[in-house]
């Protein structure tokens, strides 16, 4: 059995990934780490990652910015792999995990969902074969109205990974009403939605003559994070040093 601790664990998707590791089998919390400590879990929680003294297998980061260097410093002296799944990093620190990777296993993933990844793959293979043939490719994203980035991050891979199939850097076209323009040919079109409690919904557009293909993934709770997050540290626990990401672990 893995043997994780939860980093963050008081917060809302602390309690989740909590909730989904006492249904699973094969891996345990062992300890968390929050600096409230006000909710009762069933197992030790410590206010600062450095008086953790909990012998675990990987760390799960779902806590806050700036508490990622700390988190970095502890894993590195433990030797234990970490599944970062904080967002909002500094360029800095973005840096510091590329560095963090030569001494522990690292998996940082625009996205924790195994659907979204999954989607990812399938996009790949569907641009390759439809991008050619003059297919037009278009992405839609919709979000809660309280979610401040847009294009989403989620959005930004789903174009990045059609990129890489097509071995091209094209640039994306974010808003068509300043560039009164037709669209050029392997141009990747994002379109953001704010509105409501929407948790996230993402639509991949093939266009053809006559023709029209859709992927489309929706996110009905944050627990699809939690669940893929879960089955990350699974993955990692044991892993060389290096940098890893969600699409290792649903290869």
């Amino acid at each position: 059995m893995v043997k994780m601790i939860m980093h963050g664990c008081n917060g809302k998707m602390g309690q989740v990934i909590s909730g989904i590791c006492k249904e699973d089998s094969e891996i345990e919390i062992v300890a968390g780490v929050d600096p409230y400590t006000g909710l009762k879990n069933d197992y030790p929680v410590f206010a600062r990652i450095d008086d953790c003294t909990v012998k675990a297998d990987v760390v799960v980061d779902f806590a806050a910015a700036p508490a990622v260097d700390d988190l970095l410093d502890y894993c590195i002296a433990q030797k234990l792999p970490v599944v970062l799944c904080t967002t909002g990093l500094s360029e800095q620190q973005l840096a510091r995990v590329e560095e963090a990777a030569k001494d522990i296993a690292v998996l940082k993933s625009a996205n924790m969902s195994l659907g979204i990844n999954l989607l990812m793959d399938l996009l790949q293979k569907a641009a390759q074969m439809l991008a050619p043939a003059g297919f037009d490719m278009e992405i839609v994203e919709k979000h809660h109205n309280q979610k401040v980035d847009a294009p989403s991050g989620t959005a930004l891979a789903l174009a990045d990974s059609l990129n890489e199939a097509l071995e091209n850097a094209y640039a994306y076209q974010y808003d068509r009403t300043k560039d009164r323009k037709k669209r050029e040919k392997y141009e990747i079109g994002i379109q953001a939605v704010r509105g409501g409690n929407i948790v996230g919904e993402h639509e991949v557009i093939f266009a053809g003559m006559d023709e029209v293909i859709e992927f489309k993934h929706t996110a009905y709770s944050k627990a699809v994070f939690g669940k893929g997050a879960v089955e990350a540290a699974k993955f990692l626990a044991g892993r060389a040093p290096g940098r890893y990401d969600m699409s290792d672990v649903v290869a």
